[in-house]
């Protein structure tokens, strides 16, 4: 047993039929894969999250956990070419640093990307159930789950089975879905932006940061402690950020892999940046933040509030068409995690085989059963946040296997180039700790937790049947 065991990237045609994923994706393909994944519950739902605890300095929050995105995306482009094999982060790290970090990294994206598919879909049920209760008079308790007050959330748990089939029924087919879906999204936040921009108001940005910078603790309305600060949003915020990893694991499934994946990483998050300062802005300078704070629906809340209640219908009812590109892109990652930790035999092989249309229809099976449970029953903040550690944990190993790749091989051809790459990757290192940091407490005890159980699973199962060899990689 060598637990810092590399393994060598293998060429699709020495991979056994079974395990070989279909390569029918292209860089368009790839840019709506990573826009329909970044914007959506981040931009519709945490955006009152984030002024609760940030005030209108929510802005700055976006800003903040933007930037430290922006220099993750930049180390997973030029991995991603250079290493142009289906796992993400997990695969990279395989490859450049050994096989008991890349467990604690492939733990984290499984830990990361279930969690993401569940809180979008608890999202999407915050913008669905109002209107199938004004519509069919649907029971709100079938739309939350326990800790909110309802029994379990169903609608939740529907898209979940939606996308879950779309996915095993091929892959193709569900991203041409989901670009169709997400020029939906993108034309429902213009609208807004049109709409909402007109009612701004510059005292709405005073005081500027009611709870100040670092991440601290306030008692909040109810009399509970509550953690503020506008760090401690860009925590929370920086869920809406992310996506462009999903990319990544679509790398053996990527017509073009050595172009199209930075073409894909690098569009599709400075698409959403843009998208993201635009409707922020305006959302704080038309509607007072205390207002909209932990709102569920705080876009459609605003539209209503500034007397524009159809175009706040027309926002929810786009919402609830386009927000499963998001569930449809996470998904789709997250099934491919598992997917090739079963082909390295660190989980049960039997869960890497792949149907006729080349998906790998029991994993997802698999995987809609967790995330369902999760959607069902826990509420979208805590989600998000638990999510996000897992998610910093990945950055943090990707902009580590960069830095290390470029002093082990500094002449190894890369398809693509990370700029100032020994300032954007330190940068991105430190960034996404402090982010760690300003997580809640109780989030990051969870999530060691978590990695107990899961180095316990890797101890017990992964470490005695994995294929890697002992010999670095060439």
């Amino acid at each position: 047993m060598d637990l810092f065991a590399r393994k060598a990237v293998v060429a699709d045609e020495d991979m056994p039929a079974e395990h070989r994923l279909k390569r029918s994706l292209g860089w368009p393909h790839l840019i709506a894969l990573g826009v329909g994944a970044i914007v959506g519950t981040g931009i519709l739902t945490l955006t009152g999250v984030g002024a609760a605890k940030a005030g209108p300095a929510v802005i700055l929050s976006f800003a903040i956990a933007g930037l430290i995105c922006a220099c993750a995306a930049l180390a997973y482009a030029e991995m991603a070419t250079m290493i142009p094999a289906s796992g993400s982060a997990y695969t990279y790290t395989y490859v450049v640093i050994g096989e008991l970090i890349a467990w604690i990294v492939g733990w984290s994206l499984i830990l990361e990307y279930s969690l993401v598919v569940s809180a979008v879909a608890v999202g999407w049920s915050g913008y669905a159930a109002p209107l199938l209760h004004d519509s069919i008079g649907f029971p709100l308790a079938l739309a939350q789950g326990p800790e909110l007050g309802g029994i379990l959330n169903l609608p939740a748990i529907f898209i979940i089975a939606v996308v879950a089939g779309m996915l095993i029924y091929d892959t193709r087919e569900s991203a041409t879905v989901n670009a169709i879906l997400v020029l939906v999204k993108i034309v429902a936040l213009i609208v807004f932006v049109a709409v909402a921009l007109p009612y701004f108001k510059e005292s709405n940005f005073h005081p500027f940061m009611p709870y100040g910078f670092p991440k601290h603790v306030e008692i909040g309305p109810d009399g509970k402690p509550i953690e503020v600060g506008v760090m401690a949003a860009a925590a929370i915020i920086f869920f809406a950020f992310y996506g462009f990893d999903a990319i990544a694991t679509a790398a053996e499934e990527t017509k073009n892999p050595g172009r199209d994946l930075s073409i894909g990483i690098v569009g599709s998050m400075v698409a959403c940046v843009l998208i993201y300062m635009a409707v922020a802005g305006t959302a704080v300078g038309a509607l007072a933040y205390g207002r909209f704070a932990n709102s569920p629906e705080p876009l459609a809340l605003i539209l209503r509030e500034i007397g524009r209640p159809w175009v706040a219908r027309y926002l929810a009812l786009s919402a609830v068409i386009a927000l499963p590109t998001v569930i449809l892109a996470f998904f789709y990652g997250q099934s491919r995690i598992f997917f090739v930790m079963a082909r390295d035999r660190l989980l049960p092989p039997g869960l890497a085989r792949v149907s006729a249309r080349g998906t790998p229809v029991r994993i997802t099976l698999f995987t809609a059963v967790i995330v369902g449970v999760l959607a069902g029953l826990i509420p979208l903040s805590e989600l998000a946040a638990l999510a996000n550690a897992g998610t910093l944990t990945a950055f943090i190993a990707v902009c580590a296997c960069m830095l290390i790749m470029r002093w082990r091989r500094p002449d190894a051809e890369r398809r693509f180039r990370t700029p100032l790459a020994w300032l954007i990757g330190p940068f991105g290192i430190l960034g996404c700790l402090y982010l760690f940091y300003s997580l809640p407490r109780t989030t990051q005890i969870y999530f060691l937790c978590a990695h107990v159980v899961g180095l316990l699973l890797y101890f017990a199962y992964g470490s005695r049947r994995s294929v890697a060899g002992s010999a670095s990689p060439s």
